[in-house]
Parts: structure tokens; C-alpha cells; sequence
């Protein structure tokens, strides 16, 4: 069924979208932003979501025992397992419905949400290995940058000069050195599968990948930047605005790898410096005071300028060659 505006709209106006209201996330968290979208959309499409939920902050604020904010089947899961947790899902539900045991006229939609930690890092292997065994499953990501539930330590999705508590910024080192991870494009390496980026400040780029994703006959992962508004020390009516500074600076590029062809999404006519994206976050606020503040944001906007050029040449490799 495709997915109509009006559909779109029904959806959208029903407070029941899988996760009701009352969890403990703080205000201004885009996370919950980032699931909310992807059930709606699932749900316009006629989907049964089954979820399952890497540990992280959306998992314990949604699920303080022995209360929980979901009204559709989930499933807990270590950091690390979630991957492998709703691939066995998928699979026992093709077994089941080839058995006959599963009425053939519902359709699920399998959906792993996992934060930075249990996907850069901790959950890497087992996304890894559901991917390449090609489980029709979505995997979603919502990226804060950080070890946010244990108090903002550094993961592998940091970028250079944010504080966090297991790499400070001080005099004589400037916190992370490293750049992010790019996790995208280790996802879009395995082939046969569907990679995407999203913020919830463009909210129909979003929907229309969440739309691919789901119909994707494959693996599909889909990374929304989420800001985390007590660790990048942001008000909270700001998340939303820092994403869209973050896509306007190249920080975070809009773009889908389906099979191999890339496509950029948003192109925006005229570029903000990184450094504005930079400068209105709390947790680069030390980096700022640091002598070499100057040279570590021109590597930054070194590297995003060259990550923007190296897409659009995979975009304009990729264009003319069909969708395997």
C-alpha cells in the first residue's frame, strides 16, 4: 500500500502510535522524535511493528519496571544483541508463516532501535552479522553522540573537541581526537542492503526513507542525528534547530545508499560554516577556549568538505546504474 498524504495525516493527528505519552525521556530529546516517526509511518503503511530495543536512555525511560510506554510487542535487549535479536524474530516468523501458523494477510514490520553505543560500537558484530545474512528487518539508529545513559562518556560516533567525561577537553588534550565513525558507509559495505540518514528537522526526507526502508525486500538501517539536549548542552527547544544547522554545515549530510547507488537527498543552495554548528553546542564550549580551537574546527570543516565532494561523486558514479 503505498503511502499517501492523507493516510499520512490520519496517522499523524492518533495519538497511538506504539509509544505513548508518559515516558521519561527528557524534553527536547529528539529520540523519542526519531521512533515516533518511524511507528507512524509504519503504521500508515498497515504494519504490525514488532520492536526490539537495545539498552540505552530510550530503553530504561520507556521501560522503568513495572511500568512501560509501548502498546505494540517488544522486546528488551542487551547493548549488544539487539541486531541479532530481531533477526531471530524475522526468521521465526517466516518459519511460522511457511508452516501455515501465521495468517498471511498481516503484515509485520521488524524494527531494532539501538542508540550510538549498541550500534557504532558495542551492537557493531551483531548488526554486522544480521546484515549479511539479509533479514528483512529494520534497524534504526538514533545517534546522541555518546554514552548519554551512563553520564556521557565517548563512543565511537563523537566528533573531535565535544567533553565528555572519558575524554575531556583540557590544557593538554582536546578531548576526542578522533573523527566519527562512519557508520553509514560501514553499513552500506555489505551490500545488498539499505542506508540511510534523517533528522527530525526535515521531517519528509525522513518519512520518505522510513517509507523505502520498510519495503525494502532486505536489510534496511536507517541513522537519525538526535541530539541529547543535557549532554550538547543545548535548550531544550533546540534540538529540532541544531539538526537543521547540522545538515546546513555538511555535519551531517542527507543521503540513501540503496544496492550500491548513492543519492543525495538535500542539497542545500548555500553552506553554513561547521563552525556555527559548533559554536552553538555547550559541549565544545572548552574547545572554544583551547589556543588550537581555530585549526581542530578547520579539520573538521577540512573533513566535511571532503566527505560532501566524495558523495556527490559516488552519486554521479552511481546515477546512471540500476537498482540491483
Amino acid at each position: 500500500m503505498p503511502l499517501t498524504m492523507k493516510k499520512l495525516a490520519e496517522v499523524f493527528t492518533d495519538r497511538e502510535t506504539g509509544l505513548t505519552q508518559g515516558h521519561r525521556m527528557c524534553p527536547g530529546c529528539a529520540a523519542p522524535m526519531t521512533v515516533k516517526i518511524v511507528l507512524m509511518v509504519a503504521k500508515a503503511l498497515g504494519y504490525e511493528p514488532v520492536i526490539g530495543f537495545a539498552t540505552g536512555c530510550m530503553e530504561v525511560s520507556s521501560t522503568i519496571f513495572p511500568f512501560t510506554s509501548w502498546s505494540v510487542p517488544y522486546i528488551h535487549n542487551a547493548f549488544e544483541n539487539v541486531a541479532a535479536t530481531i533477526s531471530g524474530v524475522e526468521t521465526a516468523y517466516r518459519a511460522l508463516k511457511k508452516a501455515g501458523k501465521i495468517p498471511s494477510d498481516k503484515k509485520y514490520a521488524f524494527i531494532a532501535f539501538g542508540g550510538d553505543g549498541g550500534t557504532y560500537d558495542i551492537g557493531l558484530q551483531a548488526l554486522s552479522g544480521a546484515l549479511e545474512r539479509g533479514h528483512k528487518m529494520l534497524y534504526v539508529l538514533y545517534d546522541n553522540e555518546g554514552y548519554m545513559n551512563t553520564g556521557n562518556q565517548r563512543s565511537g560516533s563523537t566528533p573531535p573537541g565535544a567533553d565528555t567525561t572519558t575524554a575531556p577537553v583540557g590544557k593538554a588534550v582536546a578531548g576526542k581526537l578522533q573523527l566519527k565513525k562512519n557508520i553509514v558507509e560501514i553499513v552500506a559495505a555489505h551490500e545488498n542492503v539499505y542506508a540511510a540518514t534523517v533528522t527530525p528537522g526535515e521531517p519528509m526526507d525522513f518519512i520518505n526513507k522510513v517509507e523505502k526502508a520498510l519495503q525494502f525486500d532486505g536489510p534496511a538501517f536507517i541513522a537519525s542525528l538526535s541530539p541529547c539536549v543535557r549532554f550538547w548542552r543545548i535548550d531544550e527547544n533546540k534540538s529540532v534547530d541544531i539538526t537543521k544547522l547540522a545538515v546546513q554545515t555538511k555535519y551531517w549530510p542527507l543521503y540513501e545508499v540503496e544496492r550500491g547507488v548513492y543519492r543525495v537527498t538535500r542539497k542545500p543552495t548555500s553552506f553554513k560554516p561547521v563552525a556555527e554548528f559548533v559554536k552553538a553546542q555547550g559541549r565544545f564550549r572548552l574547545l572554544l577556549q583551547r589556543p588550537d580551537a581555530e585549526q581542530i574546527i578547520n579539520e573538521l570543516q577540512n573533513y566535511v568538505d571532503r566527505r560532501w565532494e566524495r558523495l556527490l561523486a559516488f552519486e554521479e558514479a552511481t546515477k546512471d546504474k540500476p537498482v540491483r
